[in-house]
C-alpha cells in the first residue's frame, strides 16, 4: 500500500496537521486513543479520506514475558476503529521481572534496546507471531535508538532485523533517525545497516529530530530533522523507493510553517536521491535471508536449522533474556549495581534519561504538583525516581510521590505543604498513611532492589549455555 507524505499527529498539533498541505496520512500514539471513540480532530482527518495508522509503543515484543492479551486486545481494537491498513510497534523491551524471575515487576517507561542475540531472536519472534495472530491488520515493527550497547552481541541490526523478517514476515518501520542515533551512540554505519536487511519488507519510513550532548546523540523529536538524518533517508532513498515517510514531532512542538519547511525538505530529499532511470514497479519479492545474502547464517554452525523454519525458542531462552534483561533494568531504575560489560557511563545517561522522561509524564499525567512545588518539583522527582522503580502506572507513581514527599515532611514551605495534602487527600485517601502502611510500602522498595540484585548474582546470558558459540 502507497501511503505517502505523513506527519505524527498529536493533540498539541492537531490544528496545524488538519490545515498542512499535501499530509497523505497520519500516525497515532494507540495508547493515546479511546477505543470506543476518535477525537474529533482525529475523526475529522477519517472523513477526508486521510489514512490514521495507529502506533503502539507498550507491548514490549522483545521483553522475555509474551505480550500481554489485553494490550494486544486494546491494539486491534484502535486499528478496527480507525480501519487502519496495518499496525505498528517496537523492537524493544519495557519491562522485566516478574515470574520468570520470580522478583517484582518492573517498568521502564521507555522503549530500550534488546540483546541482539540468538536467545533474545528467538523469543521476539514468537512474541511478534502471537502478536500477529491476535492482529486483524498487517504489524510493522521499528528499530528503535540506543544509548547502550548490550555487551557480547552475536548480530548486527541489519542482519537481527533480516532474520526477524525472514522468521516472521513481519514488516518493517525503519527510522532513519535512530540509524543515524545508533551511528553516534554506538559506532554503527548506517549504509551497512541497510545494506544488510531487506529493504523491500519496509512499510514505511520515520524520519525525527534530536540532539547531541558531550558525544551521545539524544533522540528526542523536539528539535529540527538535521542533515545527517536526511542524509540517512537519501542513503535509503537510493535502495528503496519506501511506501510511505513520516515527520514525527512529539514534543517542543514549532509554529506549523516550521512542520510544512520539514515536510518540504523530506519531499525534497526524497526526490534528490530518487534513481535518475526507475525501473517499471514490479512486485517485491521475498524477503531475502541472511543465507542467501552471506552464504550462510552468520555463526551458524553445520546441521543447525536454517533460516526460514520458524525453530521454536531453545530451552530456557526465555528465562535467560528474563534475568538479563531485568538485571538491566533495575540497575537503570531502582540502583542497583551495573550488569558486567556495560559502559558505566552510558547506563548512567541511559538511567537519567528514564528518570527525566518519567518526571515529564507525571508531570503532564498531574499537572497539579509543577505548580504546587513550584521549581522544586524536578529535583524532587528525580531524586524520588532515583530508587522507586514505576511499577503501578503514572497515576500511581504521582500518588506515591507526593506520598513520598508528605511522610518526609516536605514540602517546607507550609502553604505547598498544604496544597499537597489537600492534593493526595482528593485522590488518594482520607489522611497520610498510617505508620504499618509506610512500612509496608517501604519493603516492598527493599524486594524490588534485593529481588533485582538477587538476579545480577547470575550470569548474564549474553549466548545460549551450551549450544556453542555463534
Amino acid at each position: 500500500m502507497k501511503l505517502g507524505i505523513g506527519i505524527g499527529w498529536r493533540p498539541e498539533i492537531a490544528d496545524a496537521v488538519e490545515a498542512l498541505p499535501g499530509v497523505d496520512w497520519v500516525e497515532a500514539v494507540a495508547e493515546n486513543i479511546c477505543a470506543d471513540h476518535l477525537p474529533e480532530p482525529l475523526a475529522r482527518l477519517r472523513e477526508r479520506g486521510v489514512t490514521v495508522v495507529p502506533h503502539g509503543v507498550s507491548l514490549g515484543l522483545g521483553g522475555a514475558g509474551r505480550p500481554g492479551a489485553d494490550r494486544l486486545a486494546d491494539l486491534a481494537a484502535r486499528a478496527t476503529l480507525l480501519d487502519a491498513p496495518l499496525v505498528t510497534e517496537h523492537i524493544a523491551f519495557v519491562r522485566a521481572g516478574g515470574p520468570l524471575t520470580a522478583s517484582p515487576g518492573l517498568e521502564a517507561g521507555h522503549l530500550l534496546p534488546v540483546p541482539r542475540t540468538w536467545d533474545a531472536l528467538d523469543v521476539l519472534c514468537e512474541n511478534v507471531r502471537v502478536a500477529q495472530d491476535s492482529l486483524p491488520v498487517p504489524l510493522a515493527l521499528e528499530n528503535i535508538a540506543a544509548l547502550i550497547a548490550w555487551p557480547d552481541e552475536e548480530l548486527t541490526e541489519g542482519q537481527f532485523l533480516a532474520e526477524l523478517v525472514e522468521r516472521t514476515g513481519v514488516r518493517l518501520l525503519i527510522d532513519v533517525a535512530n540509524l543515524h542515533t545508533n551511528h553516534v551512540n554506538r559506532g554503527e554505519d548506517p549504509a551497512t545497516a541497510l545494506d544488510e536487511l531487506p529493504v523491500e519488507a519496509i512499510a514505511y519510513v520515520h524520519v525525527a529530530g534530536g540532539v547531541e550532548k558531550d558525544g551521545v546523540w539524544h533522540d528526542t523529536h523536539a528539535r529540527p530533522v538535521t542533515r545527517p538524518v536526511l542524509d540517512v533517508l537519501t542513503e535509503l532513498r537510493a535502495r528503496v523507493d519506501p511506501p510511505g515517510v513520516l515527520l514525527k514531532r512529539d514534543d517542543a512542538f514549532p509554529p506549523a510553517e516550521e512542520l510544512a519547511g520539514e515536510l518540504t525538505a523530506i519531499r525534497e530529499t526524497l526526490a534528490a536521491a530518487a534513481p535518475a532511470a526507475a525501473s517499471p514497479p514490479t512486485a517485491p519479492p521475498p524477503a531475502a535471508s541472511c543465507s542467501a545474502r552471506s552464504g550462510t547464517r552468520p555463526g551458524a554452525r553445520s546441521g543447525e536449522q536454517t533460516p526460514g523454519t520458524r525453530p521454536a525458542p531453545a530451552p530456557g531462552a526465555r528465562e535467560r533474556v528474563a534475568v538479563a534483561q531485568t538485571a538491566v533494568l533495575s540497575s537503570l531504575v531502582a540502583g542497583t549495581p551495573v550488569p558486567e560489560g556495560f559502559d558505566h557511563r552510558r547506563m548512567a545517561v541511559q538511567s537519567r534519561a528514564l528518570a527525566a522522561k518519567r518526571a515529564d509524564v507525571v508531570a503532564k499525567v498531574a499537572p497539579e504538583l509543577p505548580l504546587i512545588l513550584g521549581d522544586g518539583y524536578r529535583p524532587a522527582y528525580l531524586g524520588y525516581a532515583r530508587t522507586r522503580p514505576l511499577s503501578g502506572g503514572y497515576r500511581r507513581d504521582a500518588l506515591d510521590f507526593a506520598e513520598h514527599l508528605l511522610i518526609a515532611g516536605l514540602p517546607a514551605d507550609e502553604d505547598a505543604r498544604r496544597g499537597l495534602t489537600r492534593w493526595w487527600q482528593d485522590r488518594a485517601a482520607p489522611g497520610p498513611p498510617r505508620r504499618g502502611t509506610r512500612l509496608v510500602r517501604a519493603a516492598r522498595d527493599m524486594r524490588v532492589v534485593r529481588a533485582a540484585r538477587t538476579a545480577l548474582s547470575g550470569t548474564l546470558p549474553g549466548t545460549r549455555s551450551g549450544r556453542g558459540t555463534r
